[in-house]
């Protein structure tokens, strides 16, 4: 009897790993991954943009970029790219459960007068409902020394590509689309949009470069908190072809 028992339990354990992983492999086939994206459309992008800039037409480049990003890559779903953070902690992107607002940059790529507060605003005001993480693609020393200067709202994190056994997230997140790079991630780790960070023009008071950095973020936010599934990335795209 105690036999018969165990087979049944062992049968019924087999169905439902088998019916777990059926399920699993459902989504992954539902789910076009980011990098499955870009392997798909970016070297297409990367021609066009090239001959636009080799031409020094950067709004034809900015446009190309604005296409990719919208028509091809939002949409897809961000991979479960690992980091480091300031205590050497390992991190991976999908061990945050809420929204995410990722920008990247490099302790050589210093962001711009008045992103720093900025962010740090956009962080506080958000704090319930999206975390804002700052990923530096440099050594741990470095990225400790530039990060002072954001707040505990921000969540800093950093590659240092010396040491990183995975050239992988180095090529998929930094040298696809350059730096500073930001993305917009639903609480289901869907890219709603991809943006560039624009800087602000050199001599701008700090006042006016505070609020330009902080509009620049806050209306993509703001306009995916509203609209139920990102349809916003769309209506920029739909835009900038206008203007």
């Amino acid at each position: 009897m105690k036999q018969f028992i165990c087979a049944i339990l062992i049968f019924l354990s087999l169905n439902v790993s088998l019916v777990s992983a059926q399920e699993t492999d459902t989504i992954k086939k539902d789910k076009l991954l980011f990098t499955e994206a870009l392997a798909l459309h970016l070297a297409d992008y990367n021609e066009k943009a090239d001959f636009a800039f080799r031409q020094r037409n950067y709004k034809e480049g900015q446009r190309l970029f604005d296409s990719l990003t919208v028509n091809h890559l939002a949409g897809s779903y961000i991979d479960n790219f690992q980091f480091n953070d300031l205590n050497r902690k390992e991190i991976n992107l999908y061990d945050f459960n809420k929204s995410i607002y990722l920008i990247t940059y490099a302790s050589w790529c210093i962001p711009g007068k008045g992103a720093i507060p900025a962010i740090n605003d956009i962080a506080k005001k958000y704090r319930d409902q999206i975390q804002v993480i700052v990923l530096f693609w440099d050594t741990r020393d470095k990225v400790k020394k530039v990060s002072k200067d954001f707040n505990k709202a921000v969540k800093i994190v950093y590659v240092d590509e010396t040491q990183n056994k995975s050239p992988y997230i180095v090529k998929q997140l930094k040298h696809s689309l350059g730096l500073p790079t930001c993305f917009l991630i639903n609480e289901d780790k869907k890219i709603m949009d991809i943006t560039r960070y624009t800087a602000v023009a050199y001599g701008t008071p700090i006042e006016n470069a505070l609020k330009k950095n902080f509009n620049q973020i806050d209306t993509g936010i703001a306009a995916y908190l509203i609209k139920d599934e990102g349809t916003f990335s769309k209506s920029r795209l739909v835009a900038k072809e206008k203007n």
